[in-house]
């Protein structure tokens, strides 16, 4: 969720800047004949950070350049602070953009691959996975490549104010929809520990599917007033791509942060509560039913009586029970990490981005926004990491794929 910005940053898609009207006066368009959003391809993007950052690029800088590199909410004019990276700065935001795109994009694709390929893996818990995949390669696709290029380009936005509102809107929607899927699966995983026989028994693919078509339809309503004008204010400065309306930014925080993460807190509390009771409950069960050899003569136990049909169903009954315990230890050793990794990368992020949208007096550190920012993004690179590495089946068709490649 990143705003294009000069130095110092604001906070991601989502941010915001001072008020217009605190704004110096804009100077010359610089952005004449910008290509479309959808003419923007990875490639391109890449060749013109290149020129960005080139010793070439820095030694031509003009007084229009420098006076853009000002310009702009926050920025470090007066204070004596360089208002853009430089030399290996620049270099260190593109290699670490390209990095960043490339883990993203091949780590999601492979999940995806590995469910359409997989049959094992064709699972109903399974579709959240590929929901959150192809939302973090989305995220790659259209978003994270402009962010590098603004970064490297010291946070002046070059392109259209239209494309800066659409690449918002897809920002907001698809960081939503991630934290959204997340959620999602919080609630999958509850319903399996609270009604384990019926969630395994039945076919909950429909409204699996139903749930992952209104996460989607969440996130776009959070991210659709950026598209119906709310950003196009008057007084807007053409060389800062960021949120104009410190409202939104509140409502957009609450929505796709404050609100959905006590939420998938307290559905994975319930669902240790639940695994302990159940395993307990288990326990107490197989303990209980032990069989016990008569000490004397008389009639044999009602179990050596039973017809072989309604044996097998028992037992079948007691393996579908072990094995669902099976699965879900196997979630709760995976919870704890998702849980850590998703509030280590967000909250930094969310914290200091209401701070300046709520306080626009304090002065929040350009390099925090900046780290904070990159440290959100870097969620969709490990949400494959941590949903895949802990099953068996998706590392079969890991190894399996990587020898193929290799």
């Amino acid at each position: 969720m990143s705003t294009y910005r000069v130095h110092p940053r604001a906070p991601r898609a989502h941010r915001a800047g001072a008020d217009p009207e605190a704004q110096g006066q804009a100077g010359a368009d610089p952005r004449g004949g910008a290509p479309g959003f959808a003419t923007w391809s990875l490639s391109t993007v890449l060749s013109s950070l290149w020129g960005a950052w080139s010793p070439r690029a820095m030694g031509n800088l003009s007084a229009a350049d420098v006076l853009l590199a000002g310009r702009g909410p926050g920025t470090g004019g007066g204070t004596g602070e360089p208002a853009g990276l430089e030399g290996p700065g620049a270099a260190a935001a593109l290699v670490g953009g390209v990095l960043l795109i490339g883990a993203v994009l091949a780590g999601n694709t492979l999940v995806c691959v590995s469910v359409a390929a997989e049959r094992a893996l064709q699972t109903p818990t399974n579709y959240f996975i590929v929901s959150l995949a192809a939302a973090d390669l989305l995220l790659a696709l259209l978003v994270l490549p402009l962010f590098v290029y603004s970064e490297v380009q010291g946070g002046v936005w070059l392109l259209s104010p239209g494309l800066c509102d659409a690449l918002m809107a897809m920002d907001v929607m698809l960081c939503t929809a991630s934290i959204f899927n997340l959620c999602a699966i919080s609630v999958d995983r509850f319903v399996a520990v609270a009604v384990p026989l019926r969630y395994n028994s039945q076919s909950w693919g429909g409204r699996q599917l139903l749930l992952i078509g209104a996460t989607w339809l969440l996130s776009a309503a959070v991210a659709a007033p950026l598209l119906c004008g709310l950003n196009d204010a008057r007084g807007r400065d053409p060389a800062v791509c960021r949120l104009e309306n410190r409202d939104y930014v509140v409502y957009s925080s609450l929505c796709s942060f404050f609100l959905p993460c006590p939420l998938m807190l307290l559905l994975y509390w319930a669902t240790f509560r639940g695994l302990r009771r159940w395993e307990a409950a288990r326990r107490t069960k197989l303990h209980g039913r032990a069989p016990r050899r008569p000490s004397g003569p008389g009639p044999p136990p009602a179990e050596a009586l039973a017809p072989p049909e309604a044996t097998r169903a028992e037992h079948a009954r007691r393996r579908r029970g072990v094995q669902i315990t099976g699965q879900e230890r196997k979630a709760m050793r995976v919870l704890p990490m998702v849980v850590g990794a998703f509030l280590v990368c967000w909250t930094p992020f969310f914290v200091v981005h209401v701070t300046g949208a709520l306080c626009p007096a304090c002065a929040v550190p350009p390099r925090l926004v900046s780290a904070v920012t990159w440290l959100g993004y870097v969620n969709s690179a490990i949400n494959p990491v941590i949903y895949t590495a802990f099953n068996a089946e998706f590392r079969t068709v890991f190894r399996k794929a990587l020898r193929l490649c290799c």
